[in-house]
């Protein structure tokens, strides 16, 4: 060996080394997994399902046993619907989706306002529990309403047809949803562009409202749920006596 050679071997040794250190190195970008969007806990609260999505518990889903509280008078007082109608931005022709829409407390208040004066406007009832479709169908035809559409949804897909829908409601129900990222983006590719989607919660910021914990929703909570879905907020109101009206819109 030359007296060159020798005097660069080490260096040569010295970056071959590095090169094999660099070549077990992993990628990050190609190896990371992705960080799961639900977390499953043991101990959680009897009310709801174990299951956690950005820090909230989802709650239990109420069953069709339930439909009397859901057509209770109270609720008439307590909740004050006439003002919730006054704060969405209905009109004649405009096509509405009730979404959890149960024994359709709200969709036949909703039906002659978007049907009114002839217009073609109408109500899908979106619900994933058979029996509260069959209850729909019965009032529909006991009160001769002819727009209202019941849909059997699913726990992750609402089951409508995409950019057909001008606002969708959803009236307590969005704290239940197992799948509510899943579900949100079935509801904004229902949305037309522009179209409203409008949580009504119970307030979580009130102890004073008389519903159970996980069964009532923070604007905070709601807002950074629904935005990671990728709905934008657009306003929060504040009229009814226990409920946020929390709005969101498809950009």
């Amino acid at each position: 060996m030359t007296e060159t050679a020798r005097t660069h071997a080490p260096a040569v040794r010295r970056f071959c080394l590095a090169l094999l250190c660099l070549g077990a190195l992993p990628c990050p970008a190609a190896d990371a997994p992705a960080a799961p969007r639900y977390e499953t806990r043991v101990v959680h609260d009897p009310d709801g399902i174990g299951k956690f999505y950005l820090g909230r518990e989802i709650a239990q889903v109420m069953g069709h046993e339930g439909a009397g509280w859901l057509e209770r008078p109270e609720r008439a007082t307590q909740e004050q619907p006439a003002k919730l109608l006054a704060a969405l931005p209905l009109r004649p022709g405009a096509v509405v989706a009730d979404i959890g829409a149960g024994t359709g407390y709200y969709t036949f208040r909703i039906a002659p306002l978007v049907g009114a004066r002839g217009a073609t406007g109408q109500v899908y009832a979106v619900d994933i529990q058979p029996e509260m479709l069959d209850f729909l169908r019965a009032k529909a035809a006991r009160l001769h309403v002819t727009n209202v559409v019941p849909v059997l949804g699913t726990l992750t897909d609402p089951n409508l047809p995409a950019d057909a829908v001008d606002l969708a409601l959803l009236v307590d129900v969005y704290h239940e949803f197992s799948e509510p990222y899943a579900m949100m983006q079935g509801i904004q590719r229902a949305l037309k562009p522009g179209g409203l989607a409008i949580l009504v919660e119970y307030r979580g910021e009130d102890a004073r409202v008389p519903i159970k914990p996980l069964h009532k929703m923070t604007v905070a909570q709601a807002r950074k749920e629904i935005e990671a879905a990728g709905l934008k907020w657009k306003s929060t109101i504040e009229s009814l006596p226990w409920q946020h009206i929390i709005v969101f819109r498809k950009e």
